[in-house]
């Protein structure tokens, strides 16, 4: 039985739940409260950096979402979601690669108006909205005339970087003036995998209540 350790406010969690929902494999889903549970032995010794997610398989903990991904595709490849055509491939790979080191990041400044917590940096608010509309423009783009990146059907691509955009929407981004993506975002949303994996508007209040109290006590 396949086991992921998560959190269900965060992206790197969330793509590997939407992996395991589109490839319909059976796994039991464990939450990691991040109020400090990732910090208790007992999870320290399935992933001694206190990171989420983690997939157990079997007694094999593979940690980092990126591997988990690759261990999933490799072991369970139907349906495959790695295009074969080395263009297409490519675009998978630089699609995955471009949201966890230029996208996801750009979430940080934006991290107080999401959760509506004091704090906000205007100066680097402005360079995450820069950042954010270069990712969208390539992404724009890379797109071309298909409805997944790279391919007819779902990758790991859109899969990555997908569960990212919901965070930024929170955040007062549009993606309006991207007609491509806002399609490609639409068809994402419809499916029944994410819809199962959306988080509530409960777990992000209990995760601003985190927040909050680790900036009281800073």
């Amino acid at each position: 039985m396949l086991t992921l350790y998560h959190a269900p406010v965060s992206p790197n969690s969330r793509r590997v739940w939407v992996t395991l929902l589109e490839k319909g494999l059976e796994f039991e889903l464990v939450e990691v409260k991040l109020s400090g549970e990732q910090f208790k032995p007992d999870f320290l010794a399935i992933n001694p950096f206190h990171h989420i997610p983690v997939l157990v398989d079997d007694g094999f903990n593979v940690v980092e979402s990126l591997a988990i991904l690759d261990y999933l595709e490799a072991k369970y490849p139907t349906p495959t979601m790695l295009p074969k055509e080395v263009k297409d491939l490519a675009i998978v790979r630089m699609v995955q690669m471009v949201s966890v080191n230029e996208f996801l990041p750009a979430i940080n400044p934006l991290v107080p108006r999401i959760l509506d917590l004091p704090g906000e940096d205007p100066e680097k608010v402005e360079k995450a909205q820069q950042k954010i509309s270069t990712v969208l423009k390539f992404f724009e783009n890379l797109l071309e005339d298909r409805p997944y990146f790279g391919s007819d059907n779902i990758t790991l691509a859109d899969i990555v970087s997908g569960t990212i955009i919901p965070i930024f929407l929170r955040g007062g981004i549009s993606i309006a003036e991207y007609p491509k993506i806002s399609a490609w975002y639409e068809r994402l949303m419809a499916r029944p995998a994410w819809q199962a994996s959306e988080a509530t508007e409960a777990t992000f209040a209990e995760f601003r209540s985190n927040m909050l109290a680790r900036m009281q006590q800073q």
